[in-house]
């Protein structure tokens, strides 16, 4: 009798209908884990293609004109880079990946720090919903009046449709991870978060229309201070005044999602990103160590000053603070903690390196900066050089005599022309990537997003095919990981153009303007008083963040006391890189530390002199406007 229900089970187990069930299974359990992951890396192969075929058939291939290709790369790029961005943001949302800030949560107790997480849950899904709901009445409506794409004449309702499809699989991993929060919860803390979720929303209904502003900058703070990511921070802030206040109609929400980054120059942004980790991982910035290495490796605090100069190469190809001091730390650190430097002191100067690249170009905040002010770019860019370079001169000279007065030498004791002569060589591929990105810019060959989409390919190619450091795996890998981390950023533009129509309704630019300008008309004081503020912005905001948010506010002020536009730019980004090495916030001071496995408090101690450094060289390029604009005045 045991036998026969045995084999009852057996054939039960392979019949048919459970082996459709068990790969039905097995299908959504790869889309879970996989869905968005997948999309993003064949997005980001596809717009890169896409746009190294324009500038190919542009130059290489132009009595070819392949398919009209000119005609319908950019803007198929564009919007498979929309659905890429959106598809990004709700991996973020799954691996817990976003810009927020924690100082004052993470002090909380453990249970009223899971009571606020449901209760900017419950935000972040509500706005999702409201999202998805008018987003789909939009799609509709562009179905009705039937409006095509201009190159394709594909329907438009095809493109807007990345923003509901992208809301909707944010809300869905904001409940799975709703779920799985819950599972390690007590039902107290639940009820907790939804009651003081409802209590958060009180002023909804009981504050009316004069007091827009009031609405819009209060909820944004506290959203802020209870650490919701800072792009919902923003989304939600600006609907809650919405249904207050009646200031602005709530489909304006999803068309401003698309319309935002429905923009060719702001696809920079994930190119530079994606260049920057392909190459940072590889041989090209190991070769790039070793050129350094040749060039200073000789004098007191070799591998320091090694560090620094390496940043300003690699500056040049990733964009990115961060992933400069991930990938040039991960190699010196070690290294200089093992000739004897100081620990703190060794993390401190990757840190600090790493700041300048945001400021020498290619840099993705000034991109950020170019799109919310619709300044050019290229004009941000070739302004960035000189500051960038006199940044690293400066702790160059200073990281100099710190070391020589504790006597950090390397093993190298004279320069070598022949070996350095021989490290150029070796690193030729990645000194070429400055020269595409640079020369193909200011030589009027590629747009900022063209010469990005050409790194990036160029990237793939050395790691793939050449110094064969890099797999289809690695690829895939590397591709997703800028997926997210570009999608992070480009949500971050999204939410603030939202809240940005309100700062424009409410005239925030000019209330903010009347009031400094009634503190002083003096044109160095105000400069001096936008620098203090800055400087403390940085200390507390995520620099990205800080530019979407406050340009707007106070680039009208700086052109009202004669500061040029581009020179603002890097009077901007100068003052939120120098937050990259403050905390409570300080990303570059976070990686480093991670790297060297350190205490922040111990990385801290060694930074001051260089931040003081870096303060120093700020008010020059404050107060000295040439130093911008000297180059820029050439392309003008």
């Amino acid at each position: 009798m045991g036998r026969d229900l045995s084999a009852m089970e057996n054939r039960h187990h392979n019949s048919p209908l459970m082996k459709k069930n068990s790969g039905l299974l097995k299908t959504l359990k790869f889309m879970d884990q996989r869905f968005e992951e997948v999309l993003i890396v064949l997005g980001f192969l596809t717009f890169i293609i896409l746009i190294n075929l324009q500038v190919i058939n542009r130059y290489i291939l132009p009595f070819i004109e392949f398919a009209n290709i000119t005609t319908w790369t950019e803007e198929v790029s564009r919007y498979i880079f929309i659905f890429v961005s959106f598809l990004g943001a709700s991996l973020a949302i799954k691996k817990r990946d976003s810009i927020q800030v924690t100082a004052l949560v993470d002090r909380l107790p453990s249970g009223l720090q899971k009571s606020i997480h449901i209760a900017n849950t419950i935000f972040m899904l509500y706005f999702s919903y409201m999202i998805v709901k008018y987003g789909y009445t939009l799609i509709m409506f562009q179905f009705e009046t039937g409006q095509t794409t201009p190159a394709l004449s594909l329907p438009m309702a095809i493109p807007y449709s990345a923003v509901p499809l992208g809301f909707l699989l944010m809300a869905i991993r904001l409940i799975q991870n709703l779920m799985q929060d819950t599972k390690h919860m007590d039902v107290k803390d639940g009820l907790i978060g939804t009651i003081l979720a409802f209590i958060m929303i009180l002023p909804v209904l009981t504050l009316g229309e004069s007091s827009i502003s009031l609405l819009l900058f209060g909820y944004f703070i506290l959203f802020i201070v209870l650490g919701m990511p800072i792009a919902f921070a923003l989304g939600v802030s600006t609907l809650a005044t919405v249904l207050a206040t009646n200031a602005i109609p709530i489909d304006f929400f999803p068309q401003t999602a698309f319309t935002s980054i429905d923009n060719f120059p702001i696809m920079a942004v994930p190119f530079f990103i994606a260049a920057g980790i392909i190459m940072g991982g590889g041989n090209i910035i190991r070769k790039l160590l070793n050129l350094s290495d040749e060039l200073l490796g000789y004098l007191p605090g070799g591998l320091a000053l090694v560090a620094i100069v390496t940043s300003m190469f690699f500056s040049a190809i990733s964009g990115s603070g961060p992933a400069t001091v991930a990938a040039i730390g991960t190699l010196l650190i070690p290294a200089m903690i093992k000739q004897g430097y100081s620990p703190g002191f060794a993390t401190a100067v990757v840190a600090a390196a790493g700041t300048i690249g945001v400021i020498i170009p290619p840099s993705n905040p000034l991109v950020i900066y170019g799109v919310v002010s619709q300044q050019s770019i290229s004009q941000l860019f070739i302004a960035g050089i000189i500051p960038g370079i006199l940044t690293g001169i400066a702790l160059i000279v200073v990281t100099y005599f710190i070391a020589k007065k504790n006597d950090w030498r390397g093993d190298k004791t004279a320069f070598s022309l022949k070996n350095t002569l021989s490290a150029a060589w070796d690193a030729k591929l990645a000194l070429l990537v400055p020269i595409f990105i640079l020369g193909g810019i200011y030589g009027g060959f590629m747009t900022p997003t063209e010469a990005a989409a050409v790194a990036a390919g160029y990237g793939i190619i050395i790691g793939m095919f050449i110094y064969k450091d890099m797999d289809f795996k690695g690829l895939y890998r590397n591709l997703a990981k800028a997926g997210i981390t570009s999608s992070v950023i480009i949500l971050l533009i999204v939410m603030a153009s939202i809240f940005g129509r309100l700062i424009t309704l409410e005239r925030v630019a000019e209330v903010v303007a009347n009031f400094v300008l009634g503190i002083s008309e003096n044109k160095w004081v105000i400069l001096l008083l936008l620098n203090a503020f800055l400087l403390l912005v940085g200390l507390i905001m995520e620099s990205l963040a800080a530019i979407v948010i406050l340009t707007p506010i106070l680039l009208p002020m700086a052109l009202a006391i004669g500061v040029d536009p581009v020179h603002f730019g890097l009077i901007m980004i100068f003052n939120l890189a120098i937050g990259f090495i403050t905390p409570p916030v300080g990303v570059n001071l976070f990686v480093a530390a991670g790297v060297a496995k350190l205490k922040i408090e111990e990385v801290v101690k060694g930074i001051g002199v260089l931040l003081i450094t870096m303060v120093v060289v700020l008010l020059l390029v404050t107060y000295i406007p040439d130093i911008s604009l000297w180059l820029v005045e050439y392309m003008r």
